[in-house]
């Protein structure tokens, strides 16, 4: 009986989940304010990381910038300081677990207990698997994975005590779906999203609802990082645009942003489609980018 009676209450729930969304569409989300909040944004010094200190700036954050190149970095931090910000800027190699232990406590000693933290700092090295060093393997998932463990284990215990905080997971759509010569930069993206909504799960199990995830997902994004990346069917997307809708997402407590938003569509109807029609739409997307391929540089 019990069972029963859970069923229907479930049912009762996702009834009641479409028909908030669906309100959701017509009814703008309040929006809260970051005003005086201490966020942390690591990847600050191009890109990204660039644009996103740029928008918490124009609300009144204090801002702590990490970045592995000290010239970048504390140009981010100059146009912050333009806008009104507080800004404090730490040189920090996202890969080291021991830099990142001690930079969090000289952030804590200095500016106080981090309260929106931004997981940014990425690599990628586009090669076929075969041409991918093994250094760069293992520098991609310390950056873009494991940082985000030692960075988040380093900060959470004062938003756990608080119950108040928000943790930030920039992925890709490459953490939904798969592309050749990339691989792992896609596996790395995967363990990212998978992070992110452990974390979200963790959260909840723990009642600590006062500490919000988000986790956003672009499509290609020019960055510098691939060069001349090109698609059929989304756009190349430049890091203000994504910016904007990171913070947008911040704002309203969004937990999955994809960018642009129909993406989650595409990858929807994706798991329903047989494999012969996922490799048709792989042909028609067309994507491309610089790639070493057998040791030689080739567009792919």
């Amino acid at each position: 009986m019990n069972i029963i009676l859970d069923l229907l209450l479930l049912l009762i729930i996702i009834i009641y989940s479409y028909l908030e969304s669906l309100v959701k569409v017509f009814i703008p989300q309040r929006r809260k304010s970051v005003a005086g909040e201490i966020v942390l944004i690591t990847g600050a010094g191009h890109g990204i990381g660039r644009h996103t200190a740029y928008e918490f700036a124009k609300r009144k954050s204090r801002l702590v910038l990490w970045d592995i190149n000290k010239h970048g970095v504390e140009e981010t931090a100059a146009e912050c300081r333009k806008l009104g910000a507080i800004t404090h800027v730490f040189v920090v190699d996202c890969s080291n677990r021991e830099e990142i232990y001690d930079s969090v406590n000289q952030v804590k000693k200095e500016v106080g207990d981090v309260t929106i933290v931004v997981n940014n700092a990425g690599t990628i090295y586009p090669a076929d698997l075969l041409s991918t060093k093994d250094e760069e393997i293992t520098k991609t998932f310390e950056v873009n994975i494991l940082g985000h463990f030692w960075i988040t284990k380093a900060l959470l215990p004062a938003m756990m005590q608080r119950n108040h905080g928000h943790i930030v997971t920039v992925a890709s759509v490459c953490g939904h779906g798969v592309i050749p010569y990339i691989i792992p930069y896609c596996s790395s993206k995967f363990a990212a999203v998978s992070f992110h909504r452990a974390l979200t799960s963790e959260f909840e199990a723990l009642g600590k609802t006062g500490i919000k995830t988000s986790c956003v997902c672009p499509v290609f994004v020019n960055t510098g990082f691939t060069k001349n990346p090109s698609t059929r069917l989304f756009p190349v997307l430049e890091t203000n645009e994504v910016a904007r809708s990171l913070i947008d997402g911040i704002l309203t407590n969004k937990k999955m942003i994809f960018v642009p938003s129909y993406l989650n569509i595409f990858l929807t109807l994706e798991k329903f489609l047989p494999e012969r029609a996922l490799a048709a739409i792989n042909h028609v997307q067309d994507i491309q980018f610089e790639a070493v391929i057998g040791h030689k540089t080739k567009m792919k």
